[in-house]
């Protein structure tokens, strides 16, 4: 494998198609993946430009093709785990133009106010009539808590009972919640805690849905960048939504949050993590997914808070992604014959690997899925965390 790894590296930009296509079977079986096999895992081949097109543009390469209508697989969730626990991806040469970007990565604000709404026409407001189909009664799009739940409804449900504990929430604090979504947690605290929730988002579909659904409740839905926040708050939450802030953003949300949170609050932070630091995500994700979006290391978050914030707790529960995503990809399946009027079949293949693409990574580990709660003092006495 050391071999091979060290052929890759020495292959020239324009190889041909068989030398792509020996290292890519090579590199497929090192991974306990036979092209054109039998197992579910094991990738169907359509078009044997395939190996080369993947060797030369990397993941997007892998998920353009699949798109494309190149490949096809029983279990991409395994066929992208088995990938990542054999390091596959460490062994294919990164195309030229992502390494530009990484490096205009660290000076351009590809998360800036302007920018940052592209995810939201991107990807939040797709329709509601998606979300409403896959996620779970609530409409909560992040990983749900599978310690006891053996359902989406019920792990989302203890999700939400495990922020609200996190955060010792109780009658009269006022809560604001940053991404808020489609209001199902400040639903939640509002009606199982008596707080005032105030919640801002940049989707405009999101905005009008939570309206809607926290209608006679103590609740304020604001359709706001979470940089405009001036008021301040007993308890602040942020779910889901740290993924799509960036590195050059960190310490201005961080800002933010310090200067919102009243001297005795307390900040619960839920975000998606990777285990080694960068200032670009999947480039596949970014084009098709999440526009500038891009995913915090362990070391960038401590770094932002450092000087701000103590960190009280810090709980990693990436494993129930897993769960969460293949959940999500069942009610998907469950309901295409009814959303395909309104969209078409490469959409129908896009997020379908996106679902188990993503399920796969969480389950090789990774990606990871933090909670972290942070006061601005110290917690008199000391912080006992929930599980």
């Amino acid at each position: 494998m050391e071999n091979l790894s060290e052929n890759i590296e020495k292959v020239p930009s324009n190889m041909d198609r068989d030398t792509a296509k020996n290292i890519g079977k090579s590199l497929l079986h090192a991974a306990g993946i036979s092209p054109n096999g039998t197992e579910p895992w094991d990738i169907q081949i359509h078009n044997e430009d395939f190996y080369l097109r993947v060797l030369t543009e990397g993941p997007l390469g892998l998920g353009e093709s699949y798109m494309d209508k190149w490949w096809d697989c029983q279990r991409i969730d395994i066929f992208i785990e088995k990938i990542l626990r054999a390091n596959i991806d460490t062994k294919i040469k990164i195309p030229f133009h992502f390494y530009a970007k990484q490096v205009l990565a660290k000076v351009i604000n590809f998360q800036s106010k302007r920018r940052a709404r592209q995810v939201a026409y991107t990807h939040y407001d797709l329709g509601n009539d998606l979300f409403e189909k896959m996620l779970d009664n609530r409409m909560i799009y992040s990983c749900g808590y599978w310690k006891t739940a053996t359902t989406l409804d019920d792990a989302q449900k203890d999700k939400l009972e495990l922020i609200c504990q996190k955060l010792q929430l109780k009658p009269g604090l006022k809560l604001l919640d940053i991404g808020c979504g489609w209001g199902g947690l400040a639903r939640y605290a509002a009606e199982n805690y008596g707080v005032s929730v105030t919640g801002v988002t940049i989707s405009e579909q999101q905005y009008q849905h939570a309206k809607e659904s926290c209608k006679g409740l103590p609740i304020e839905i604001r359709l706001q960048d979470y940089r405009d926040l001036n008021d301040q708050f007993d308890r602040i939450v942020s779910v889901g939504m740290f993924e799509h802030v960036g590195h050059l953003n960190y310490p201005t949300f961080m800002h933010t949050v310090h200067r919102a949170l009243k001297s005795d609050g307390l900040f619960l932070l839920h975000t998606i993590g990777i285990n080694e630091t960068s200032s670009l995500a999947n480039e596949w994700i970014t084009k098709y997914i999440f526009p500038n979006g891009m995913l915090p290391s362990i070391a960038q978050i401590a770094k932002s808070a450092e000087k701000l914030f103590v960190i009280e707790d810090w709980q990693n529960f990436g494993a129930y992604y897993d769960n969460t995503l293949m959940a999500w990809y069942e009610n998907f399946q469950a309901h295409w014959n009814t959303l395909k009027s309104q969209y078409d079949e490469r959409f129908y293949r896009m997020w379908t690997y996106y679902l188990l693409a993503c399920a796969g990574s969480f389950r090789a580990r990774s990606n990871q899925l933090w909670q972290i709660v942070m006061s601005k003092n110290g917690v008199a006495g000391g912080y006992m965390s929930p599980r």
